[in-house]
């Protein structure tokens, strides 16, 4: 997907390869609305430009169209913006703008965003400093980035986590020493992902843990996932 016009973008299995399955986890996703409210505590986004970087299909979209001026949605791949602007049309959302952008290179103007979210897509930490510059870049003075990560420390969905190849394992120590080595606050939700069907379950759990789906979906009952989330948030 990369490119020297679109540089510093990853593949995103999930949602790039089965985006019915990926909106059914994003309606299980914390219902209670908290990560919303943790976001909302670092700065208020009422009548502010917004960014979603990394937007994906847009389903965030809709936590901040309401009260923001205005939304871009900037995401690198095609079929995922076609989907997002899908969403936008269908909403009539006027203040809802969708682009093709990266984290290194999102094709707004400097200085331009008082609030950026990034939701499942700045997993790495170190490595990521290019795309933090460009937040920078763009946002106005006083303005805030949030990111959304796993915890990966607990929660029944970091234990999957830890279940998995060791070429797929992260150091939460480590990650939380970078950002705040970039000086960001870092805090946790506990949330949940809860579904209504035991199917959309499995299919969500098929989707993002395929190498350990049987062993965890044998071992887990119910319609709930106890699930951590890491707030990684800075004022500029």
């Amino acid at each position: 997907m990369s490119a020297p016009w679109l540089p510093g973008v990853h593949s995103a299995p999930n949602i790039q390869s089965a985006p019915a399955i990926y909106e059914i986890e994003n309606l299980a996703l914390d219902r209670e609305r908290l990560i919303t409210d943790a976001m909302w505590s670092v700065m208020p986004w009422d009548e502010a430009v917004v960014c979603d970087l990394g937007a994906g299909a847009g389903f965030w979209a809709s936590e901040f169209q309401a009260a923001a001026k205005h939304v871009f949605l900037v995401e690198p791949h095609g079929p995922s913006r076609l989907l997002a602007a899908m969403r936008v049309a269908k909403h009539r959302w006027e203040n809802v703008s969708v682009m093709a952008g990266s984290a290194s290179k999102s094709h707004l103007a400097t200085g331009t965003v008082d609030f950026v979210q990034s939701r499942f897509a700045y997993f790495w930490g170190p490595g990521c400093e290019p795309g933090i510059k460009e937040v920078e870049r763009i946002l106005r003075p006083g303005g805030a980035f949030v990111m959304i990560d796993n915890d990966l420390r607990a929660g029944t969905f970091a234990e999957w986590l830890r279940k998995l190849p060791e070429r797929y394992q992260r150091d939460p120590y480590e990650i939380d020493a970078f950002w705040r080595s970039q000086g960001f606050q870092l805090s946790t939700v506990r949330s949940s992902w809860r579904f209504d069907r035991r199917s959309d379950l499995e299919a969500v759990v098929k989707l993002e843990l395929p190498s350990i789906c049987d062993e965890v979906l044998a071992q887990h009952e119910g319609l709930e996932v106890d699930y951590g989330f890491r707030i990684i948030s800075k004022r500029f």
